[in-house]
């Protein structure tokens, strides 16, 4: 088999559980955009052993920090909107730390300008995915991960697609196509969202009604440098 040729190690339908398990608060869970603790944890334990250094460039409300103290990994998190004094401002596209210095980066990204992730006029998330700019944006964040990890390391990025005035805009896949130009593919996972707005009986109802699909899942793309 051609070293090049695509190899996924499985694909696998993953449900969202609730954002905090345990007794130990993980992040803020009316956090616009807020990941779920359980799929850090999950991708920690897989791709991570104790005191691995741990990247998360869009931390948000940190839940990435809480979830990887916990399991005694050595972590920094960095946004441009600080909502605790443990999250270091910094923009995604210039990661202040070495070449080859990390062992593990995980990212939950805007997948389009659809949410209010922050006031500040450099934030990806003002950028609708619907337009070129917006991928060239991420492919910076991709090219400084990559510059970061060492050989052989693992990213782990979190990112939906986009529907919106009837126009479907395949997010993950556009994203997938920059990423691959960088790092060698690990697996690819969807990620349910069980919690969304629209599993809920009126829209249940207005999906069959109006004959159109619910949708409520993410792309998890796991991938190596």
């Amino acid at each position: 088999m051609a070293d090049n040729e695509l190899i996924l190690e499985s694909t696998t339908l993953w449900d969202f559980p609730r954002q905090n398990y345990g007794k130990t608060s993980h992040g803020n869970n009316k956090y616009n955009g807020v990941t779920p603790a359980f799929i850090i944890w999950n991708l920690l334990q897989r791709y991570t052993k104790e005191n691995d250094l741990v990247i998360d460039p869009m931390c948000g409300s940190g839940t990435t920090i809480d979830v990887a103290k916990e399991l005694n990994r050595q972590v920094i998190g960095y946004d441009l909107n600080i909502i605790r004094p443990d999250i270091i401002y910094n923009d995604a596209r210039k990661i202040p730390l070495k070449d080859n210095s990390v062992d593990f980066v995980f990212i939950d990204s805007p997948y389009s300008d659809n949410i209010n992730y922050s006031d500040n006029p450099q934030c990806i998330g003002k950028i609708s995915c619907e337009t070129t700019e917006f991928f060239d944006e991420l492919e910076k964040v991709a090219v400084e991960i990559h510059r970061i990890l060492k050989p052989d390391k693992a990213l782990a990025w979190l990112i939906g697609d986009q529907w919106i005035k009837k126009k479907f805009t395949p997010t993950g896949f556009l994203l997938y196509q920059r990423l691959e130009k960088h790092f060698k593919p690990i697996d690819l996972i969807c990620v349910t969202r069980h919690n969304q707005t629209s599993n809920t009986g009126i829209w249940h109802d207005r999906a069959r009604r109006f004959n159109f699909y619910l949708r409520g899942f993410k792309h998890l793309i796991i991938m190596k440098k």
